[in-house]
């Protein structure tokens, strides 16, 4: 796995629980950058990142992580209680969210949980959390942002549903109480934000509701190892 914080004496103490929890670190650096190239060159089963770290900061080295290296998965371990910070993470391809305070003793299992595909999240956040995300098509939507960076707004999300159920440009029109016109205006800006070639690629795109068990891979490589 790799290691990345500024503090060097911090670094210290969780390598020395992650490696007595049965933890092998690949790599171990101080910055986001260093971060990132650690993790392109090593291909960590399992990245645990600082939220503030200099040259870019940790969610940003997420973001990078989780697009160039999707097998890995990422951890963040901070002080912040920001909500902020944990949504940003998260939608940069976090798939855990520590807290710095947590008992060493408890960070391995914490992170061979992500690895087994549980949630790794403070119990002062995860109602947080929960409330962020309950809406109908709020996984839809965090994928969607996360993999492709679109954020649509609230009526083209309206509109790409009536597409996905299949209704016709005068229907989903008459069910929002706007114009055929006004729709085909959503449809395309649809299109465009998510960067595909047509309606039907757009419907396809957010009916794809597994991502690649990146955790599945993960524990095969350890298992290997």
């Amino acid at each position: 796995m790799l290691l990345a914080d500024d503090h060097p004496a911090t670094r210290t103490g969780i390598r020395i629980a992650l490696e007595e929890g049965g933890f092998e670190v690949c790599a171990e650096v101080g910055d986001a950058e260093a971060a990132v190239r650690a993790a392109l060159r090593e291909e960590p089963d399992l990245c645990l990142l600082d939220v503030r770290m200099p040259h870019g900061g940790g969610i940003r080295a997420a973001a990078e992580i989780s697009e160039h290296v999707p097998s890995a998965a990422i951890v963040m371990l901070t002080v912040s209680r920001d909500e902020s910070d944990l949504f940003d993470s998260l939608r940069a391809g976090a798939d855990g969210y520590l807290l710095k305070d947590t008992n060493p003793d408890r960070l391995p299992f914490a992170l061979q949980g992500v690895l087994d595909g549980e949630a790794a999240l403070p119990r002062t956040l995860a109602a947080r959390v929960i409330e962020e995300f309950r809406s109908r098509d709020g996984r839809r939507r965090l994928l969607l942002e996360r993999r492709h960076g679109a954020k649509l707004t609230a009526r083209e999300w309206e509109v790409l549903e009536g597409l996905r159920e299949g209704r016709s440009t005068g229907e989903i029109a008459h069910d929002l109480s706007v114009s055929p016109v006004t729709v085909r205006r959503h449809s395309s800006e649809i299109v465009r934000k998510l960067r595909v070639r047509d309606r039907a690629a757009a419907v396809r795109l957010i009916d794809r509701r597994r991502l690649p068990d990146r955790r599945a891979d993960a524990r095969r490589r350890r298992s290997t190892s």
